[in-house]
């Protein structure tokens, strides 16, 4: 079979896909993974044939992020509504139409914002499934999506779709635990949950000093919560990693005591194993990575889906919440403390292990495809 994996958007999209385009070509399949001209690099170094759905060009520099500002939920669902839903499915609808035209796939599997795939997918009548990307829900909703997706379907002859019904095309794959989605919004039965690629059986922690993660992720690299952090670690009893991404210089922070280590990147599967807390945005990647190494976050939600996440491990037991605005050296201090104390720690430990466990026991990605296999 030929099978065509979209995503809109950038490395927090493709990476979910990943596991499922490997595990096909492993399969024997024919694999291609399409992606804006922007990703094109990023794409082709993933080993798969690249499709761009624009002009293929050099990945841009990261912007500043500007001042840190707080998290507002009107304007990431004005975000979902007008870039993703509108823009970006506009565009990805044409787009990918032209290119499934030309490359003919069996089916296509997109990431779950990824609209205008799914609605370029049902007028050319190939089966489609979505990868959800945004973890524990939140901000693919009626109210906010719906208008500009009927509209464009209507631009594409398809019927009004009002309640989402069509969101997920012929199969919805969740690569996290059940747990982890917020009941608010639930998912339609016939989901397939799998593990995320990551995941590993044997608890984390265990070394006489702990050792603590701390990334903000590809984009979110907001100087002064680093410089807070760090403060914050520096006399502390715990060793630290601290990766701040491509837009920040780790030489820029000065000497640093031997027990913090500041790096650009570092792959976290090859961080998280020796790690006892980590310290994040609450991204879906970041979050998901962690829990499934058994492993509790201390979460500064800046945006996106990241308060809906933060909120949902808050009440899962798995981690605690800092006002990214608010919070001080003391704070994050005490906090760290805290959860990396043996005892103190410990509920955050058991309920981390608790949805480890619960994405053991879930099947593997590689499973997904005999399900794909199925929808032609």
């Amino acid at each position: 079979m030929r099978m065509m994996f979209t995503f809109t958007g950038g490395s927090g999209h493709l990476r979910p896909l990943l596991p499922f385009a490997q595990a096909a070509r492993a399969s024997g399949h024919t694999v291609a993974v399409a992606g804006g001209g922007g990703m094109y690099e990023e794409i082709v170094a993933t080993g798969f044939p690249a499709l761009g759905t624009s002009e293929p060009r050099p990945r841009p520099a990261i912007a500043d992020p500007g001042p840190l500002t707080a998290p507002d939920p009107e304007r990431e669902e004005r975000t979902m509504r007008e870039a993703f839903a509108g823009r970006g499915a506009r565009n990805h609808a044409a787009a990918v139409g032209e290119l499934a035209r030309d490359w003919k796939p069996d089916v296509i599997v997109r990431d779950e914002v990824d609209f205008g795939t799914g609605i370029a997918a049902q007028t050319l009548g190939i089966p489609c499934a979505s990868v959800v990307v945004l973890l524990a829900g939140g901000l693919i909703r009626p109210d906010v999506v719906a208008e500009p997706l009927d509209a464009l379907r209507a631009e594409y002859g398809l019927a009004p779709d009002p309640e989402l019904a069509a969101q997920h095309g012929e199969l919805l794959i969740m690569p996290a635990p059940p747990s982890l989605r917020d009941p608010r919004y639930p998912l339609p039965a016939g989901t397939f949950w799998c593990r995320p690629d990551h995941a590993r059986r044997e608890p984390a922690g265990g070394s006489a000093r702990p050792t603590v993660y701390f990334t903000l992720g590809t984009y979110d690299t907001y100087r002064e919560l680093f410089d807070k952090v760090l403060a914050a670690v520096r006399d502390l009893p715990v060793d630290m990693v601290v990766t701040v991404g491509r837009n920040l210089d780790p030489a820029s922070f000065g000497p640093q005591p031997d027990h913090i280590r500041i790096e650009s990147f570092v792959p976290q599967d090859q961080i998280l194993p020796a790690c006892d807390l980590v310290i994040s945005h609450g991204g879906s990647g970041t979050l998901v990575g962690s829990l499934a190494h058994g492993l509790p976050s201390l979460l500064l939600p800046l945006g996106a889906d990241q308060p809906h996440n933060s909120r949902r491990c808050v009440e899962l037991g798995t981690a605690r919440e800092l006002d990214p605005m608010a919070f001080t050296p003391q704070d994050a201090a005490d906090a760290i403390t805290e959860m990396t104390d043996a005892a103190a720690g410990a509920p955050y430990r058991a309920a981390a292990r608790r949805i480890q466990a619960e994405i053991n026991a879930l099947p593997a990605p590689e499973q997904a495809i005999a399900l794909l296999e199925r929808l032609p």
